[in-house]
């Protein structure tokens, strides 16, 4: 392992991995050197003197802690659109079988409105025409 260079930026993981916990733990203080106030990846990168994507690339425990810390954990995140997706899915079962029940009553309306339509029109050539004699059914016979 070579010896820390004091003029380069290098740090070990673990040296860099203590220094953004700190720079998270002083801006929830409230005593960030650099006057941060709102927990971000951003504030916690500046008060750390690193970049955002080395947060987000090598560090996303510390990325994570983070995201806790603002309430917006992605397990939470990604737990409750979970359960969005579920009630969903359960919403969308429903109307389907709504659907369905209500395309049976419309094909048995159908058929009525055709039974009904037939006995109009023979009503009204009955009305419109004299001469039609009605023919006895076999129930109205009995």
């Amino acid at each position: 392992m070579k010896p820390k260079d004091k003029s380069s930026n290098y740090k070990l993981a673990t040296d860099r991995e203590k220094d953004l916990k700190l720079a998270l733990y002083r801006i929830q203080k409230g005593r960030a050197h650099t006057r941060e106030t709102k927990v971000t990846i951003a504030a916690v990168a500046r008060e750390a003197g690193v970049s955002t994507a080395l947060i987000h690339n090598h560090y996303p425990e510390i990325a994570e802690a983070i995201r806790v810390a603002q309430g917006r954990s992605s397990r939470a995140m990604r737990d409750v659109k979970h359960q969005d997706l579920i009630a969903e899915r359960k919403k969308s079962a429903a109307y389907r079988q709504e659907i369905e029940e209500l395309r049976a009553k419309v094909a048995n309306l159908a058929s009525i409105n055709e039974v009904l339509l037939n006995e109009n029109r023979v009503l009204r050539a009955k009305m419109n025409a004299p001469k039609v004699v009605e023919l006895a059914s076999k129930m109205q016979r009995e």
